[in-house]
């Protein structure tokens, strides 16, 4: 699969732009900070799933100074061709349409195009809060299985109508408060089993292709086999049953107003020879285990479905070594890859299409 045009019409700080990235191999973004790199990744990324990598929000896409941005993208997965038409505007009722057709629910977007996304960022997996890394377990599922959306989806629902019945018992749990609290209780257990049996399997899955990502990114591990450098394990917040962790912290969950147990505590840990990376890895260790996490769901996503997701590399090599830039350029995975830097690059990228990218404006070079 592949990206083979996007033209964007007032999205960030461009008036008008026409990409058209290689269709395979590296597409190098060059240009100064603040020209509008990563921007165009940025635009990449929302045909693809409909949201901001950054996390922004639809106002901050829209250039300053206008009501709307148009971001429109064509791609081309075994053979199909797709169109993806995205309207963003600032008073709200954003509209999407697939081969000009409205897109009802986000997850039909799923089946379409796959992106890879590494970004600065990223590190806040590896050292930041849980649900970080809960967030990624899940993106990460919907790419694999999109029927996890609705399983993800759901979660939220119960967890917030449980919450809010929670909040409106005042600590205590009336007479009436009773029966719809065990409804919700079940509903959570339920579905809260389900998505984390989910992530624990993915967890075990992603266990080998991240190890291998990880030492091929870093200089002078050894190639061939032998004990894991990274360990991955699924945390759950329970022991047991989650009906009956449940049953268990009702009395909590009254006095605080909020659910403690469940999927939404859970936690991916990440080790490094056996440390937990979040607090004994270095900096530049903690990086390259980020850019291997996101590389081993590259490889499980493109075992899947048969083709490798379209990889976006926001400034990569100023965030790593020289040694591990190399390292990176030589194992980076076959298909489209889209890559930005402010400076130098290193030797062995295979670099087939570079565009140089000033004030919101591009021109191959």
């Amino acid at each position: 699969m592949f990206v083979e045009q996007v033209d964007l019409v007032d999205f960030r700080n461009y008036e008008a732009a026409e990409f058209r990235p290689a269709p395979d191999g590296v597409t190098l973004l060059v240009g100064d900070n603040g020209a509008g790199k990563t921007n165009l990744l940025e635009a990449v990324g929302y045909v693809t799933t409909l949201r901001s990598f950054r996390g922004a929000a639809t106002a901050a896409l829209v250039r300053r100074g206008h009501d709307q941005a148009v971001v429109r993208g064509t791609a081309e997965r075994e053979g199909r061709r797709l169109l993806i038409e995205a309207e963003l505007n600032m008073a709200g009722r954003d509209r999407t349409r697939l081969n000009r057709q409205p897109l009802r629910r986000t997850d039909e977007l799923l089946n379409t195009v796959a992106a890879t996304v590494f970004s600065p960022d990223d590190i806040e997996v590896v050292k930041g809060a849980p649900s970080g890394r809960r967030d990624y377990l899940d993106d990460l599922l919907c790419a694999l299985h999109p029927r996890h959306w609705a399983d993800r989806s759901e979660l939220e629902r119960i967890l917030r109508q449980r919450n809010a019945l929670l909040r409106s018992a005042g600590g205590s749990l009336r007479p009436g408060t009773a029966p719809t609290l065990d409804v919700w209780d079940t509903k959570l257990a339920q579905v809260g089993e389900v998505v984390a049996a989910s992530r624990a399997e993915l967890v075990a899955q992603l266990q080998p292709e991240v190890d291998a990502a990880y030492r091929a990114l870093s200089a002078g591990l050894p190639r061939t086999p032998g004990p894991a450098v990274v360990s991955l394990s699924y945390d759950r917040s329970w022991q047991g049953s989650l009906a009956e962790a449940v049953a268990k912290g009702r009395a909590d969950d009254l006095r605080r107003g909020v659910t403690g147990v469940g999927p939404q505590r859970d936690d991916l840990g990440l080790a490094l020879n056996g440390l937990a990376a979040r607090v004994q890895a270095s900096q530049g260790e903690q990086r390259s285990l980020a850019l291997a996490l996101r590389l081993g769901g590259h490889a499980l996503v493109a075992a899947r479905q048969g083709s490798s997701p379209v990889l976006l590399l926001d400034d990569i090599f100023s965030e790593l070594d020289p040694g591990r830039c190399a390292a990176l350029a030589h194992c980076l995975p076959p298909g489209q890859a889209l890559l930005t830097t402010a400076g130098v690059v290193p030797d062995g990228l295979p670099v087939v299409a570079r565009y140089l990218v000033s004030a919101g404006a591009l021109q191959p070079g």
